[in-house]
């Protein structure tokens, strides 16, 4: 016969009035941690004592009970209570709820005391995150679920954000298929489908690190920090309907946002409306673009504004401002640090400063309605016009005034050409159409033959004199010069010597932001402010300059016509530059980097993906992380995506000092241009980054592996 299982009996509860109890000295919990007793008393004075105590009675020493019990189990809801009781918010006598253990069990009180510490489950963190979702779905604000659970509001959002997730993360969260770094990565994004999707392109990955969740989340996005999205607003991109999304838990300098359709549509329609307001000042034309070339005004004449004067109020606040600056510096000349509000005013101080000392220019009507302006964006979003730039095809011929006896008509003076109503020019296909006039009576030009023979002996006196003057010489080469760096004439003038002024067929984006082409745009500005415009002025000008600047202009005009760029050799004469010319150019180009000490590194150079990583195959990339930062980085990366390996790669070059071949000084020991002619042309070589068609590496994913899996063979 089967013998009955022993049924257990529990503990009674009961109703203890609270002076009745007393902790226990063998409650095992003496350290504190996790919530305080002040915030727990707060959650029993707002839903009640949720739990019960649990007690056991105190005996005498005749072992009968004295009517006191003891808390074993329950100690900080002891404490809680204690404080409401000494707040006055708890009466002394009020019941609390107990469970009473058995004074005779065999059980010490100890254990008791450790089992109920120990054994119970905390919630997990999906439960919370949930319950949270539960709390403000049933009416709850953000602030009232703080409040109630003594958290920070952006806890509140952080948890809330967690629990939008999509569900079927949220069950490979619950199973511990993710962590929980990782799941909050998934929260910049609010679309499921997408969260899922990124999901299963890394879930068998060995690329799962959070960062990489949040770039391909957002990877269609548009940074806040980019200059559309401060050009236009985030307010404004908010109010036209576009979603920002945010990382509530780390920095993310304000942000992605989600429509970039739509915020370049806002920022052609803002680009339009400014590029109206400036024509509507009298500009013949105005060019408005996201970004405007490097080089784009080559060609064209500047015309030359006045500085508009301060008003007295303009002035006042200068003064004041200034007053300001010097009071503070001299007051903190000696501080090794200053504080916080002064290194803050300081700027606003130089900032406000700058914007007083940046006059608007004045132009001519006359020269505006000739002129045009480029529109574009800065990099911190604000509004760039360059002002005052005059096409070739809209130059206004020079008109010579009326000879004395062309003078009188009608006894009165023909009115000068200059002032006169010009004549509509038509254009066709760019090309102004020649107007046909009668000139019958026009006194014809001398014959070309004649006018050829006659200049030749011109020339050569000219030759003959300019030679004997060396002074003159010199400044007829940087009359020449300056004419072609700053006026930018299509004449020749008398002196058949140039230096052509080298533009770039291609670009990078970065190229216009980089430290060499502000260096050189500030030295041009340098000198541009102080060359007359007018033809004989500019040569009493040049006469009467000292060596030491006579010779930094013409070194500044000179430098306009270095070329070191690569060109595709052409094999046969006639055009474009031979391969032993190309290698020659270089050869040069190693030689003035050597005699001017150039670095590519100091003067800001730094390999990206745009300009070189993203280029390029895969064993390029990983041959630069294991030249630049070491082959265990490039073991790191050697089995991501192309892509991927891109990215992680300028990260792990971004202070290496690390440049690819056509930026470094060629080896010494390399066969020179002069060598090169020496063995012929045709069996020259030029360097091994030389040789390819010309084309970006841009492959597929599966050309590269393929490319990968080969070179494996």
């Amino acid at each position: 016969m089967a013998t009955a299982a022993q049924k257990i009996t529990l503990s009674t509860s009961r109703d203890i009035p609270f002076n009745k109890l007393v902790l226990s000295q063998s409650n095992v919990r003496r350290v504190k941690a996790g919530v305080s007793v002040e915030e727990l008393a707060e959650s029993i004075a707002r839903c009640g004592l949720i739990q019960s105590l649990h007690v056991r009675p105190v005996l005498d020493a005749d072992g009968a009970e004295t009517g006191m019990f003891e808390v074993p189990a329950g100690g900080r809801r002891y404490r809680a209570l204690e404080l409401l009781a000494k707040q006055k918010r708890l009466a002394r006598t009020s019941s609390v709820p107990c469970v009473v253990g058995d004074v005779s069990s065999g059980i010490l009180i100890d254990e008791v005391s450790l089992v109920e510490n120990i054994e119970r489950a905390p919630l997990h963190p999906l439960d919370q995150f949930r319950a949270f979702q539960a709390l403000r779905d049933k009416g709850m604000t953000e602030e009232a679920i703080a409040a109630a659970f003594f958290v920070g509001v952006n806890v509140v959002k952080q948890r809330l954000r967690l629990a939008a997730v999509s569900p079927t993360l949220h069950e490979v969260y619950a199973d511990d298929g993710m962590t929980l770094e990782q799941l909050m990565a998934f929260t910049v994004s609010e679309d499921h489908a997408r969260q899922e999707q990124v999901w299963e392109a890394i879930r068998d990955s060995w690329q799962k690190e959070p960062w990489q969740i949040r770039r391909m989340l957002t990877e269609t996005t548009v940074r806040a920090s980019d200059k559309r999205a401060l050009f236009v607003g985030i307010a404004a991109y908010e109010a036209a309907g576009g979603i920002v999304l945010r990382d509530l838990f780390q920095s993310d300098d304000g942000g992605w946002l989600q429509d970039v359709g739509l915020l370049d549509r806002l920022v052609a329609e803002k680009l339009r409306a400014e590029a109206d307001q400036i024509a509507a000042d009298g500009w013949k034309w105005v060019e408005a673009s996201l970004s405007v070339p490097y080089g784009v005004s080559h060609g064209m004449r500047e015309i030359v504004g006045t500085p508009v004067d301060m008003t007295d109020e303009e002035q006042a606040t200068r003064a004041g401002l200034q007053a300001e600056l010097d009071r503070l510096t001299e007051q903190y000349e000696d501080a090794d640090e200053l504080p916080d509000e002064i290194d803050q005013r300081l700027g606003e101080i130089e900032a406000a400063l700058e914007a007083l000392d940046s006059r608007p220019m004045h132009y001519e009507p006359a020269e505006m309605a000739i002129a045009g302006v480029f529109v574009t964006i800065d990099s911190d979003g604000s509004l760039i016009a360059q002002r005052g730039y005059v096409r070739p095809e809209d130059e206004v011929s020079a008109a010579s005034e009326p000879d004395d006896n062309e003078a009188a008509v009608d006894g009165q003076h023909a009115p000068s050409l200059s002032h006169a109503v010009r004549p509509v020019v038509v254009t066709m296909g760019g090309q102004p159409v020649p107007t046909e006039e009668d000139e019958d009576d026009v006194i014809k030009p001398l014959p070309e033959r004649l006018v050829t023979e006659l200049t030749a002996h011109r020339t050569l006196a000219l030759r003959d004199a300019v030679a004997q003057h060396p002074r003159i010489a010199m400044t007829a080469l940087l009359h020449k010069l300056v004419s072609d760096a700053f006026h930018h004439r299509s004449a020749n003038g008398v002196l058949e010597a140039q230096v052509r002024h080298i533009f770039f067929p291609a670009q990078a984006e970065e190229l216009g932001d980089s430290l060499s082409v502000k260096s050189v745009d500030e030295r041009n500005e340098h000198w541009k402010s102080r060359i007359p415009a007018d033809d004989t002025a500019l040569w009493d000008w040049l006469a009467e300059l000292d060596e030491e600047s006579r010779m930094a202009l013409l070194a500044h005009c000179v430098s306009y016509g270095v070329n070191a760029l690569y060109e595709r050799p052409n094999p046969y004469s006639g055009s474009g530059v031979s391969e032993y010319g190309l290698q020659l150019r270089f050869d040069q180009a190693d030689r003035l980097a050597r005699e001017t000490g150039l670095d590519m590194v100091q003067v800001g150079w730094r390999p990206t993906v745009g300009n070189y990583l993203g280029r390029v195959t895969k064993p390029r990339i990983l041959e630069a992380v294991r030249e630049g930062a070491g082959e265990r980085a490039a073991q790191l990366i050697d089995h991501m995506k192309k892509g991927d390996m891109a990215k992680e790669a300028e990260r792990l070059l971004a202070d290496s000092g690390w440049l690819p071949e056509p930026l470094r000084l060629a080896d010494p020991e390399y066969a020179t241009g002069s060598d090169l002619a020496d063995q012929g042309s045709e069996d020259s070589t030029l360097p091994a980054f030389l040789s390819s068609d010309g084309e970006d590496d841009e492959l597929t994913e599966a050309e590269d592996e393929d490319a990968a899996a080969i070179a494996a063979e």
